[in-house]
């Protein structure tokens, strides 16, 4: 098949689920073409079978905003005729769905055929769509889809709650690539690497986000420093965002700033999540919780919160830990005798890789995404 894809190409967890998904189409042989204004972040530019193509968007004065949306219609057109692309793809419900809406107009009007599947990933639901002035398009854009999926069950019952649609919508669980993320089997290589953020007595907690208020990367500062007081730890924070500054401020004043690493935007987390014993991820909200997962693949288990669709990934006590948001104290708590007890933390550990492994390898997830492509052409 030669599939588009259209997502944010920024940091976001939609934006790394459609290019991973991306990647792992076009590994099985298919054609994949990206259509966004810029290269998401996790591509190369030299991936077999996978093309990018730009939208330009006009900054004519007359515009105090660039019509993004009508770009995107555009030039989903203009790719989907030049190379006959037989399905488009769309990551995030806003404005991807309708833009894809218009090209799939635009080019009924000539004779050709262009369905769309729209993904809903969670915010596009939960906060940016339940605004009055997005609302009734994104419920418009999601009945006219050809096909809509969502990440997690969580999400396809808000969607239908909120917004009333009566078109089904598919649970297509977020994935890992479970070769790419995995632990580091060589102990010295992994002991080397780990050394250059914790010694060998200290335990290595991370976090990794795009450090918006919803990810509270003060709660993970503040658990952290509960830990450090406890034990000789450190902290690895991985991602940037508009929280990032708090974060470091806190660190100052809780006088940790030695111990957290600030470590910006990583293009391979998958070679740094391996290095810690445990993940942080105190959310307010994930409508699934991508980072745990890759975490979890990677042998580290995740202490997260009781909320949106992180329960269908993490089971309590068994291959990670839930608290109630804001619940600092008993995440650290929890920490805290994890740490402590290293045959429950290796039980855990194992756990955590073989829920990655048994229920969200891409070798499991990716084939009911060409199964649902499949079915969609098939349809009339």
């Amino acid at each position: 098949m030669r599939i588009g894809i259209t997502c944010y190409p920024t940091y976001g967890g939609s934006g790394v689920v459609a290019t991973e998904l991306g990647i792992e189409l076009a590994a099985l042989g298919h054609e994949v073409h990206f259509i966004s204004y810029s290269q998401p972040f996790r591509l190369t530019g030299r991936e077999t079978g996978i093309f990018y193509h730009e939208v330009p968007v006009s900054n004519y004065p007359l515009f105090e905003f660039p019509p993004y949306d009508l770009a995107l219609a555009s030039r989903m057109a203009e790719v989907a005729e030049y190379y006959h692309l037989d399905i488009l793809h769309v990551h995030y419900a806003i404005p991807h769905s309708v833009s894809a809406l218009l090209a799939r107009q635009m080019l009924a009007e000539r004779g050709k055929r262009l369905p769309f599947v729209t993904t809903l990933h969670g915010t596009d639901i939960t906060l940016v769509g339940m605004d009055h002035s997005y609302l009734p398009i994104t419920r418009y854009g999601i009945q006219q889809s050809d096909g809509v999926t969502s990440i997690s069950n969580y999400l396809r019952e808000v969607t239908i709650a909120n917004f009333g649609t009566t078109r089904p919508i598919e649970v297509v669980h977020n994935f890992v690539n479970c070769d790419v993320y995995q632990p580091i089997r060589d102990e010295e290589h992994r002991a080397a690497a780990r050394a250059k953020f914790a010694r060998p007595d200290e335990a290595l907690l991370v976090h990794l986000s795009n450090f918006r208020p919803v990810k509270r990367v003060a709660d993970v500062v503040r658990a952290f420093s509960l830990v450090a007081d406890a034990m000789p730890a450190q902290l690895l924070m991985i991602g940037d965002g508009p929280d990032r500054s708090t974060a470091e401020w806190l660190a100052h004043t809780l006088n940790i700033h030695d111990r957290v690493h600030f470590v910006g935007k990583q293009d391979r987390v998958n070679e740094l999540l391996p290095l810690g014993d445990l993940m942080l991820m105190p959310s307010e909200m994930e409508s699934f919780g991508l980072a745990a997962l890759e975490s979890m693949a990677c042998q580290v288990p995740a202490i997260g919160t009781w909320v949106g669709g992180v329960p269908e990934l993490i089971d309590d006590g068994e291959n990670g830990l839930l608290y109630k948001v804001g619940d600092v104290d008993g995440m650290a708590a929890g920490a805290i005798a994890l740490l402590q007890d290293r045959t429950r933390l290796e039980a855990m550990r194992r756990a955590a890789r073989k829920t990655a492994q048994d229920r969200f390898c891409a070798t499991r997830i990716v084939p009911r995404y060409v199964e649902y492509y499949e079915r969609l052409l098939a349809a009339k």
